[in-house]
């Protein structure tokens, strides 16, 4: 038990380069998603100042708004509180956050950076995906 007699919330932490668009999608789902007693936030090792207006307008297509989100930095603080950390893929070695993230799963999912909407829909429904499939597997967990 937490403070108050709350307990402590679990938190999963969402990571990629930029914060502009897969870390922010999976963010987004897996606050309509989460299973009680979980909460999220996202973090890139080197944040844009902005999240991917293409990013924004596919999830507001899937019912989710995500246009006040912020791109930000992935602090220590946010990588020590996080009880689950997914790196959502990345191709650069130099900035993954896969380096610093430690303990980690990688989902391996496609930047929607410099896509057409089609394809970021595509990534989109895959973060979907595999945010469901988490949530099951949290859920499932807590029921054992």
């Amino acid at each position: 038990m937490g403070l108050f007699g709350k307990k402590h919330q679990k938190m999963v932490l969402f990571a990629c380069i930029e914060n502009a668009g897969r870390s922010q999608m999976a963010e987004g789902f897996f606050r309509k998603y989460a299973p009680e007693g979980w909460s999220t936030m996202s973090g890139g090792s080197s944040p844009k100042s902005y999240v991917n207006p293409l990013a924004v307008q596919v999830m507001k297509e899937a019912g989710i708004d995500i246009s006040n989100h912020k791109a930000k930095i992935l602090s220590e603080e946010q990588i020590r509180m996080a009880d689950l950390k997914v790196n959502m893929g990345c191709m650069d070695t130099t900035e993954c956050p896969s380096l610093i993230l430690g303990n980690y799963v990688d989902w391996g999912i496609e930047d929607p950076k410099d896509k057409p909407v089609e394809k970021v829909r595509e990534i989109r429904d895959k973060i979907e995906s595999k945010v469901k499939e988490l949530v099951s597997q949290l859920v499932a967990e807590q029921i054992k």
